[in-house]
């Protein structure tokens, strides 16, 4: 039987993404007569295409241990390309450069569509009769990916990292809004989210208690602007001052937007953003208040800044991926790792699977039970859901001459075996 492993990582990066590659890594290493040697793809599916495999096993032990917290994807890279159609020359392509290498074990880290993809290759490689395990890790900071009943899949790793970041950056907009409202009275803040506003609703884990003026719109309601405007006008009239949290997918009108290899809408390279367009709609209407609107765009920021990491989204971004590698071998293929509550007073994390087929291209929403009557806030039963994901603590980060140190693996490929290709979707 073949006994390398491939594991590779897709989409948008996180901030504990490399502790689940980290997870794989260790996992895999603890059954040396099961597992032989352990490669990336280097910039995901890329990678595999492109015949473009890290040979893992040769890093340095100390490098490999420092993924656990080094965020991002830069380690051994990531990418938005989409497959072609299933049964095109990108898929039996994968096969093709996993029987050359003898790999037996994939481990597929990305959200929806990466499980959507996970899925293909597994089935694929059924039909042909190539024996390999195909296993999902779960990975986005939009929370988007699994069931509406939160009962597969409470919460994907990077969420927990990502929502400790919008709280503790709520926290201090609050005083440089307090500092500066006479003349700035309105700040209005982009969250990332496409569809989903789980980003969007962790603002308010930076004040459980309401006592900042803070309004928040998410995708989900599907407010305009001029109802933005009313909502912030009537908190003007109350506080003097208001804070803004819009969603990125925030309905703005018409734009030059511009789509990844998926389809999805790139906010960050698109034309007019949300937050421009709040601001200036705001600012050229007459705002109950003296003063005008400002605004800001974290960005990426607020998936790959280590500073922010949540010591529970480490922690559990580890374990599930420690778990999908002893699903490989006690369930077989076709299965996605998953993170879900355990019914106890105090919050504790347990490690389940669930059929790649059920996850893949799954797409959730934050629930409207969740959402306040007047649609700017969220209820105590999302700050009780999303507390525990923060965590107390921030994990020790590694330093060195003051700066904190991150793993730097070496570019070691894998001989290549097959001719060049170029990617279906790359070709002119």
């Amino acid at each position: 039987m073949n006994k390398n492993v491939l594991v590779a990582q897709s989409g948008g990066p996180s901030p504990v993404i490399n502790a689940s590659l980290c997870g794989v890594v260790d996992a895999c290493r603890a059954y040396p007569d099961r597992f032989g040697t352990i490669y990336a793809g280097y910039h995901g599916i890329e990678g595999v295409l492109n015949e473009e495999l890290i040979d893992l096993s040769a890093q340095d032990p100390r490098e490999l241990a420092l993924l656990k917290t080094t965020p991002s994807a830069g380690a051994v890279g990531t990418c938005r390309y989409k497959l072609a159609d299933e049964g095109s020359e990108d898929f039996q392509r994968i096969l093709d450069v996993f029987r050359a290498h003898e790999i037996g074990y994939f481990y597929y880290i990305g959200g929806n569509d990466s499980m959507d993809t996970a899925d293909k290759v597994a089935r694929l490689a059924r039909e042909q009769g190539y024996p390999l395990v195909v296993t999902g890790i779960p990975k986005t900071i939009d929370n988007d990916v699994g069931d509406s009943e939160f009962k597969l899949l409470d919460h994907t790793p990077g969420y927990g990292s990502c929502a400790r970041y919008w709280a503790y950056l709520m926290q201090n907009a609050d005083e440089e809004n307090r500092a500066i409202y006479p003349s700035e009275c309105v700040s209005v803040y982009q969250a990332m989210g496409r569809k989903a506003g789980f980003i969007t609703a962790a603002a308010r884990l930076g004040d459980p208690n309401r006592e900042m003026p803070l309004l928040m719109f998410f995708a989900e309601t599907n407010f305009n602007l001029e109802q933005l405007a009313e909502r912030v006008n009537q908190k003007l009239k109350e506080a003097k001052r208001c804070i803004v949290v819009v969603n990125e997918g925030f309905d703005i009108g018409d734009t030059a937007a511009r789509h990844d290899g998926f389809g999805h809408i790139e906010y960050g390279a698109s034309g007019t953003t949300a937050m421009q367009a709040v601001v200036t709609y705001l600012n050229n209407q007459k705002l109950a208040a003296r003063g005008q609107a400002t605004g800001q765009i974290p960005g990426v920021m607020q998936r790959s800044c280590s500073l922010f990491i949540s010591e529970t989204d480490v922690t559990e971004a580890y374990e599930v991926a420690k778990s999908g590698v002893e699903t490989s071998i006690t369930v077989g293929s076709g299965y996605m790792a998953t993170i879900v509550r355990a019914a106890t007073d105090v919050y504790r994390a347990e490690y389940r699977y669930a059929p790649l087929a059920v996850v893949a291209g799954s797409e959730r929403f934050l629930p409207k039970s969740w959402i306040t009557a007047d649609g700017t806030d969220v209820t105590d039963d999302f700050v009780r859901y999303a507390r525990p994901l923060i965590g107390d603590r921030v994990p020790e980060i590694p330093m060195e001459n003051g700066l904190q140190r991150f793993a730097r693996l070496e570019k070691i490929f894998a001989e290549q075996k097959l001719p060049a290709y170029t990617p279906v979707n790359l070709r002119k």
